[in-house]
Formats: structure tokens, sequence, C-alpha cells
């Protein structure tokens, strides 16, 4: 009989995740919290942690987990996890793109069309008893010029939805081979500030490094059209905030859609209540289909990485 894998995984990893961890892989020990101190106390048997958006995982944890060999993203970024101190311990780190990225495109293009029909203040302005029809004339995607930057799963499942809508689709990713773009009849720019000029929406799917960092800044917000609209449910930090707030008050672009933040939760009150800002908490992610998809890929990379033959769980 083999010895089984143990697992940590983070608070919030859900119960059907856990459920077929157990079956398939190994027992698993949820934290309570994400405090450091607890994970390095839990984490000293475990070969795999794995983790969401939370807690971060620190080069202190590393040290403290002898035995570790895998970190396990439920999800796309991993900007939570020191890969350096991963990697000059050996350890493995893996992620989930391909699981959520179909939740976070419908997202994208769900809060293009509540910016561009203006559909949050005219819900708002309804259930208040007003009848403003005629305020609330909005725009189609129809039409319009959609910059992608970052062509990954989940910019190319963007693009997808928005030539089904009838936009010309632009997009920006140096680390992308040619073939992916012709492949799906969209046009590479070379250039972020090109995009950024030639786009009436733009929307950005990239993870967040040191080269992504505030590349939205005060410049390249007005490299973009006047009257363009912004989405970005990648990560906050790649958006200078100040920068948009200053940006949307002026009224120099059309709106904004944030499903993430420089710091969460956010804090920045004055832009959350903007009149021109969609807000939405961190749920990219966040459905049935894409926790469901994120537990199928894990298990199976895992089974790659601990050579787990396929339909046997470990130990039986």
């Amino acid at each position: 009989m083999s010895e089984k894998i143990k697992i940590l995984g983070a608070a919030g990893v859900p119960k059907e995740m856990v459920e077929r961890l157990e079956w398939e892989i190994g027992p698993v020990e949820l934290l309570s919290s994400d405090g450091e101190e607890e994970i390095i106390k839990a984490i000293q048997d475990k070969q795999v942690f794995i983790v969401r958006s939370k807690p971060k995982v620190t080069a202190r944890i590393i040290q403290n987990a002898p035995q570790l060999k895998v970190v396990a993203r439920s999800g796309v970024g991993t900007d939570n996890i020191d890969r350096k101190a991963c990697e000059e311990r050996g350890i493995k780190v893996i992620n989930t793109p391909e699981a959520s990225a179909s939740s976070v495109a419908e997202l994208t293009i769900g809060l293009s069309i509540t910016l561009l029909r203006h559909l949050y203040p005219a819900c708002h302005s309804l259930k208040e008893g007003k009848w403003l029809k005629g305020e609330y004339t909005g725009r189609t995607i129809e039409g319009k010029t959609w910059g992608v930057i970052g062509f990954g799963s989940i910019g190319r499942r963007v693009t997808d939805i928005a030539k089904a809508l009838r936009a010309e689709v632009l997009a920006y990713d140096p680390y992308v081979p040619d073939e992916e773009f012709t492949k799906r009849g969209v046009k590479r720019i070379l250039r972020l500030e090109e995009l950024l000029e030639r786009s009436d929406i733009v929307s950005i799917h990239v993870n967040l490094s040191q080269e992504t960092e505030g590349m939205i800044s005060e410049e390249t917000l007005h490299k973009m059209k006047k009257g363009a609209y912004l989405i970005n449910t990648s990560r906050g930090k790649i958006i200078n905030q100040k920068a948009l707030e200053k940006a949307l008050e002026e009224g120099y672009l059309g709106g904004a859609a944030l499903d993430v933040y420089e710091v969460e939760p956010p804090t920045d009150q004055e832009l959350l209540c903007l009149p021109n800002l969609i807000c939405t908490p961190h749920i990219g992610g966040s459905t049935e289909e894409a926790f469901l998809n994120a537990t199928e890929v894990l298990i199976r990379k895992l089974k790659e990485i601990f050579q787990i033959g396929e339909g046997a769980p470990l130990g039986y």
C-alpha cells in the first residue's frame, strides 16, 4: 500500500474539491484562517498546499515546509505565491487558468454591456420609482473596436464572444505565437499604445508581474480614445487606481468596470462611488462550473506530478 499524500487547503477551498482530493489524492486538512503562524504549524508534514487568491505563500512558509512538493493555485494568478522561494526548494507551482476561462470571460462581457447600456443606474432609478427611459441611451458592442490585452485562455474566450457580437478585435500579447491570432481571425497589435489608441473598449487579461504592474498608468490611460471603456478582471495592481479615478472624474473615459483592486477588499471609496464605474467583489472565477473545472484540472495535474495511476485512489 502506497503512502498517502497529505494536503493542506486554504480556508474557503470548496467542500466538493476537498471530497474529490481525499478520494483520489490523499487526506486534506483545511485552514481556519490566512494567518502565517497557523499555516506554518499545519504545513510541517504536508506535501501539497492548495490556495486560492489567499493566503500569501511567503518565503517563510516555504522555509518551514520540509516535505512540501507542490503549491497548487485553484485559479489563475499566482502573485500570492513566492515563486522564487519555491523554485529554490524545487517546489512545483501549478494553477488552473483553463478552468475559469469562460466564467471570467463572460463576466468581462457582462460588465461591458452593463457599462455601455447604463444598466446599473437604469435599474437603480426604476427601483426608486423613476421612469427615466430617455436618459439612458446606450451604445452597442456591434461595430466597436475591442482591444484585448493578454491573449491567454481568458483573452481568447473574450475574443470569441466579442467577435460573435460583431466587434472588431485587436489583441496585444508579446509572448503568444502569431498562429494563435491568425487562428481566431484577430489582428495582432505589437505596441500596447497602438491598441489603446484604436480601441473603443479595452479589457485586461494578463498575470501580475514586474512587467505588468502599473502598465495602465496616467500616461497610458491618455493614450486611449476619449470616451472609451476600460474593464479589468485580471489583477488590480495592473492599473494605477488614482490615475483611473482622475480619468473617470474628468470624463476622459466613458466608464470603467473593475472586478479586482490594488488592495482587496478595496478601501478607495472615492473611486468606488464614481457614477461611471461598475465594481464587483473579485467574482470573475466564482461560478459553480469554474469550481468544478478547477477540481478536475488540479486532480489531473497532481496525479501527473505524483504519478498516481488513473482510476486508482492512492493507498487503495
